[in-house]
């Protein structure tokens, strides 16, 4: 009996450092692994749009105007995004009186109480603090710019591959061939689940700041359906930004607070009511495996770990579920009520 329970201490030890390895290989290893596994997201995607102009176009036609239509996307998706954090930078850069006067009433009343923080923020928040932040940013930029390159050049390699790959999947095992294609449709209705509650999110969020009379309205709708792609943290932050502003432009506590509520509404509704029953059974997963994913990837892989995490989590359990040995996996961390876990949360 000892000895049987040494052997399965020591068999769970070599898993958990088996799964240290794995991870600390993928964090390694993510300047490679992130853009090929978004290029393959990507390929999953605009493969039926290439394969449907295929049938009346040359190959490298229908090629052309696939990467054509996914890069005007995605130019577009950049200058929403791109718009609406410049809007909220000049409204920042045009209202530090603002700023100084809420400072100056936050100073004076911890003052009050006994706390001074004038030497702590002056020594901590200087003009060498202000470059580096800068030269972070700068820094942050030009690496996603590379990564978007990388990600453009596997889509194309991908792409140009792909209908090769999936007739030697065919002719080696229909099994396979059918996982893959079962992902691939899993992952266009992830995107379009994400793109249907970004809309309502973006909209909704527009609609109600404009209602308060919370400025730049418009901003907070184009930033809100943008980062909500990224599952959980994005929505936070969508939340945070707006309700900074609210707490400079208002005086009022019961309007702040009332914002504060608005917003949680409406990511509560769209979030963690109406999403869910749009992905319906074929995406159902754990919720606590989608904010795992979520928080696992991005600590491996930065922002672009927190966006394509669900997607992973999605491709393994549809493996694990073609699998027979693995099935109760898929079963186990699937959000359907079979398993004992509503989906309604997920």
């Amino acid at each position: 009996m000892h000895s049987f329970i040494e052997n399965r201490a020591a068999r769970l030890v070599g898993i958990a450092a088996g799964l240290v390895i794995i991870a600390a290989g993928l964090k390694l290893a993510a300047p490679i692994l992130a853009p090929v596994t978004f290029a393959l997201f990507a390929i999953a995607i605009v493969w039926p749009l290439q394969k449907t102009l295929q049938r009346v176009l040359p190959g490298v036609a229908a090629l052309g105007i696939t990467l054509v239509a996914t890069s005007l996307v995605l130019g577009a998706f950049g200058i929403m995004v791109s718009w609406g954090l410049a809007q909220v930078v000049q409204w920042l850069i045009a209202n530090t009186g603002r700023f100084q006067l809420l400072y100056s009433r936050g100073t004076q009343l911890l003052e009050y109480y006994g706390v001074f923080i004038d030497g702590v923020i002056a020594n901590r928040f200087d003009v060498s603090w202000i470059v580096g932040m800068l030269r972070v940013l700068s820094v942050q930029l030009n690496g996603m710019v590379g990564f978007s390159l990388l990600v453009f050049i596997f889509l194309v390699l991908g792409l140009l591959e792909v209908r090769v790959f999936a007739q030697r999947l065919e002719a080696n095992g229909a099994n396979t061939a059918a996982t893959i294609g079962r992902i691939a449709a899993k992952f266009r209705r992830y995107l379009l689940i994400r793109t249907i509650a970004s809309v309502l999110t973006g909209a909704s969020i527009w609609v109600f700041t404009l209602y308060m009379g919370l400025e730049l309205a418009v901003a907070w709708g184009v930033i809100g359906f943008a980062l909500n792609f990224i599952p959980f943290i994005g929505p936070a932050i969508a939340m945070v930004l707006p309700m900074c502003l609210a707490i400079v432009q208002f005086e009022s506590v019961a309007v702040i607070v009332g914002i504060f509520a608005g917003l949680s509404v409406i990511q509560f509704i769209i979030g963690s009511y109406l999403e869910p029953r749009l992905a319906g059974a074929a995406l159902s997963i754990s919720p606590f495996l989608v904010l795992f994913s979520v928080f696992f990837w991005s600590f491996l892989w930065g922002i672009s770990g927190a966006f394509i995490g669900v997607p992973i989590v999605i491709a393994l359990l549809t493996f694990a579920e073609a699998n027979p040995s693995l099935r109760w996996i898929a079963e186990l961390l699937s959000g359907t009520e079979q398993s004992g876990i509503s989906s309604d949360a997920t």
